[in-house]
């Protein structure tokens, strides 16, 4: 199995989407990595459960490794690895599941820093469905909200279900994207629940539109609804980039292991302090530090994946989608510790 590194996610003063991006490869292998600029594409920048890629920047660690970063954003996951893929965009911060899905798809691409152990969603019914829907039981016949279809919001939601006797055609997921989107879709009643993450879930919670029905946020959490640790939040990359920008590689890797480690000894007041006052979604800096509380306990402190994480992944994954069903994944292809290693 290959050894790993943990990749940090790089700066950028403002948010930019998708649209207007030029391919870019990075910087040429044979400068060894030095000055090399690096896109990286988040699943959504302002989600707590990706926060490690802009606290990063803000804390300056990417500028400390003498590596240009450029954060980028989309809502949903599954737009970002298209990003990535497309070779719009070197690194993607988001759910380790993807590796598999495009390993079977014929991509070769590994988490190189995981920032997680577990998904950091949280299943949510709004208050007018809550007495009807109890559990995962009772999707049948639901609308349900995902970010996108083939996100992995998408997938966990259709694992809840199978797991809880519900096949994949007896529900109906709609992609909502997060925060304003997914509040306002609630609200006026096009789902009847979904999966989402902080700080969304805070505001839904302080005002009173919804309720929590799975709550995946600790590794308890993970371990109840999914049986296991389920790495998610990562930065992963093209292997053969990886390869062939090790020393660039190295720097990211570097500086998300040194955000990880003060995320460990700082509190969530100091943490939410760090981050642009438009991340609270409205909802104010003190609802902004009690949702980075309630998601703080799925990152890693060391960007290493944790042992039978990939195995659990992989059981979820298998639960319900025919492109792995049958197939055969490599799992030490999916994530790298190499660099990570070097950085603690």
């Amino acid at each position: 199995m290959r050894t790993s590194t943990r990749i940090p996610a790089v700066a950028l003063a403002g948010v930019l989407a998708l649209t207007g991006l030029t391919a870019c490869g990075g910087g040429d292998p044979a400068s060894g990595g030095k000055g090399d600029k690096v896109k990286i594409m988040v699943g959504g920048l302002d989600k707590v459960i990706y926060l490690p890629a802009m606290l990063t920047e803000r804390l300056g660690y990417f500028e400390a490794e003498g590596v240009s970063v450029q954060l980028l954003t989309e809502p949903a996951g599954v737009q970002a690895e298209t990003a990535l893929v497309s070779g719009d965009v070197q690194g993607t911060v988001g759910f380790y599941d993807h590796t598999l899905d495009l390993q079977v798809k014929g991509k070769q691409v590994e988490s190189v820093v995981q920032f997680s152990q577990a998904p950091g969603e949280v299943e949510i019914v709004s208050d007018k469905a809550a007495g009807e829907v109890r559990s995962a039981k009772d999707f049948k016949g639901k609308k349900l909200g995902v970010t996108g279809i083939g996100s992995s919001t998408d997938f966990l939601t259709k694992y809840l279900a199978v797991s809880n006797g519900v096949k994949t055609s007896e529900f109906t997921p709609v992609a909502v994207g997060a925060g304003q989107t997914f509040i306002s879709a609630l609200q006026q009643g096009s789902i009847e629940g979904g999966m989402t993450t902080d700080p969304t879930v805070a505001t839904i919670l302080d005002k009173k539109l919804g309720r929590i029905l799975v709550d995946m946020r600790t590794p308890e959490g993970s371990k109840q609804a999914l049986g296991g640790l389920y790495p998610s939040s990562s930065l992963y990359m093209q292997t053969e980039w990886v390869n062939s920008h090790k020393e660039t590689v190295q720097k990211l890797a570097n500086a998300f292991v040194r955000t990880l480690k003060w995320m460990s000894t700082h509190s969530a007041d100091e943490i939410a302090a760090k981050m642009p006052a438009d991340y609270a979604q409205g909802g104010g800096k003190a609802l902004y530090a009690q949702a980075i509380k309630s998601t703080l306990p799925m990152f890693t402190e060391d960007g290493v994946m944790p042992a039978d994480g990939p195995a659990t992944v992989e059981r979820v994954l298998k639960a319900f989608n025919p492109n792995l069903k049958n197939a055969e994944v490599d799992l030490a292809k999916t994530y790298t510790t190499e660099f990570v290693e070097k950085a603690n």
